[in-house]
């Protein structure tokens, strides 16, 4: 099953995929609100309404107001040695806010205080049902599906002190979409290819199975200190060819076209385009 979000008359729609490009409108107002029902899968399977075109649809971040967006740094082995670290023994945690979040098709704003935007295409987690202290099995059963994630960073800011929270959550800055994949689709996201291009230049190419922690080991690792709830988004980490990797490196400027991409998921292609007013 593939679940989006899609913006309509001032508001959102839930929607489920019918076919190739028919989106069928669902009885929530979107996807994170269609997870808090006990009874989401059925609600989504039976909806037969109205709907939109998937090609012509607005779509928003699949899940727009997640209660939690909680991200993994360093978490393949190819990045890892790329900045030159050692291989962790528990995950590296940051947070987002939903304020970042965009959809798989809306302009990426480069801010005018960032002069080094870099790309990180990442597996996004979703949250399927309220979760505290859970064994790693168990989270995997209660993962609703996962979804494609670009943890766009400003690099310039990131590294101005050891906490990356400033250099991570710039407003308008963080693609979500363009589906929920249920698990049974993608077998449980465990190897997939995933792809991250600039300007048809592919910059990142790496698979799921390179990742030190799985998505289930995290989302276990995470409900022992806090409680996770249906739609939190957890982006589990990117792979080695990030702007910032490279030498000289290089970063993103407006006009170009960032295009990410995993198997089974879909892409988000996103225009980067420049904040009003002159970048510092």
């Amino acid at each position: 099953m593939r679940l989006a979000t899609v913006r309509q008359n001032g508001g959102t729609r839930a929607a489920r995929l019918d076919g190739e490009d028919e989106l069928i409108f669902l009885d929530a107002d979107d996807v994170g609100q269609l997870l808090r029902s006990p009874d989401w899968r059925e609600i989504a399977e039976r909806s037969d309404g109205s709907g939109v075109r998937f090609s012509e649809a607005d779509l928003a971040p699949v899940v727009p107001r997640p209660s939690k967006i909680i991200c993994v740094g360093l978490n393949y082995r190819s990045h890892i040695l790329e900045m030159g670290r050692e291989l962790p023994g528990y995950p590296t945690l940051f947070a987002k806010f939903s304020a970042s979040l965009i959809g798989a098709r809306d302009e990426l704003l480069l801010p005018a205080e960032s002069r080094e935007v870099d790309w990180e295409a990442e597996l996004g987690v979703i949250v399927g049902e309220r979760l505290r202290r859970v064994s790693p099995e168990e989270a995997r059963r209660r993962i609703a599906g996962y979804t494609i994630v670009n943890d766009v960073s400003m690099r310039d800011w990131q590294w101005r002190t050891p906490q990356w929270l400033q250099g991570k959550t710039f407003e308008a800055s963080t693609p979500v979409g363009p589906f929920l994949v249920t698990p049974e689709e993608v077998g449980h996201a465990e190897d997939l290819e995933l792809r991250c291009e600039v300007d048809g230049e592919v910059v990142q190419e790496a698979r799921t199975s390179d990742l030190v922690f799985g998505p289930a080991d995290v989302v276990s690792y995470i409900s022992r200190f806090i409680t996770l709830e249906p739609g939190d988004l957890i982006a589990t980490g990117t792979p080695g060819g990030v702007g910032a990797g490279r030498e000289p490196k290089v970063f993103l400027s407006p006009g170009q076209i960032l295009r990410t991409s995993i198997e089974g998921l879909g892409e988000c292609v996103n225009r980067c385009v420049e904040e009003t007013g002159p970048r510092s």
